[in-house]
């Protein structure tokens, strides 16, 4: 299983981002490859690499649907164990990636020090009685969601009136949609939500390691 590493330029790297993709797009996405450069510019080595089902719809040239969430999740848990040994390690993912990566935490035997979700899929577009949220109870370490705050996966209205088992920490990005793009009328552009989500990241990550270092 191959993991692209887009490196710090900071030695040594400060933690490890193992960063899953979405359904419909793997790691060579412009988003995925945009926000891990901007993440790696903070002093973190970012990994990315694809689902087995990604893998074949690129062989293939066709477009294929994700695999059930078991065979997802084993996956996930096997590029994990091929991480860097030395480093701090945090995983997540944008919308199922995200979801996924929450799942594994809670299962996984790596010692994965928090979860990163950008765009989080709490529920279809359109349904918000059927909450992806159950195990969040189950996620033992810390969990920032950076959603978009009119993303339809999850609108910031909607998650301030939701009951969730245990709730996440947010990171709320002005007028973004599931992606975090902007509207032109909100004045915000989509390169400055995602510099803002790439900064939070890193100062969520950079504070769990400083708390890490100071309790061992």
């Amino acid at each position: 299983m191959a993991i692209q590493w887009i490196k710090s330029r900071q030695q040594p790297a400060l933690a490890q981002f193992i960063f899953a993709h979405g359904a419909g797009a793997g790691s060579e996405s412009e988003f995925m490859q945009n926000m891990a450069q901007l993440i790696s510019e903070q002093g973190i080595d970012v990994g990315l690499f694809d689902f087995e089902y990604m893998q074949i719809a690129k062989q293939t040239n066709k477009r294929r649907p994700p695999e059930r969430a078991p065979k997802l999740l084993a996956y996930y848990e096997q590029v994990i164990s091929q991480a860097q040994p030395a480093l701090p390690l945090f995983i997540g993912g944008k919308s199922m990636g995200g979801r996924m990566a929450s799942m594994l935490a809670c299962t996984s035997e790596q010692p994965i020090l928090a979860v990163l979700a950008f765009g989080y899929p709490f529920h279809p577009p359109g349904k918000p009685e059927k909450l992806r949220t159950d195990h969040f109870a189950d996620i033992p370490c810390p969990f920032l969601v950076l959603q978009g705050e009119r993303d339809s996966f999850g609108t910031r209205e909607e998650l301030a009136t939701m009951a969730m088992p245990k709730q996440p920490q947010y990171s709320w990005l002005p007028d973004g949609d599931h992606s975090l793009k902007p509207r032109k009328k909100s004045g915000i552009t989509e390169a400055q939500n995602r510099a803002a989500a790439a900064l939070s990241a890193s100062r969520f990550i950079q504070a769990i390691v400083n708390k890490s270092t100071t309790e061992n």
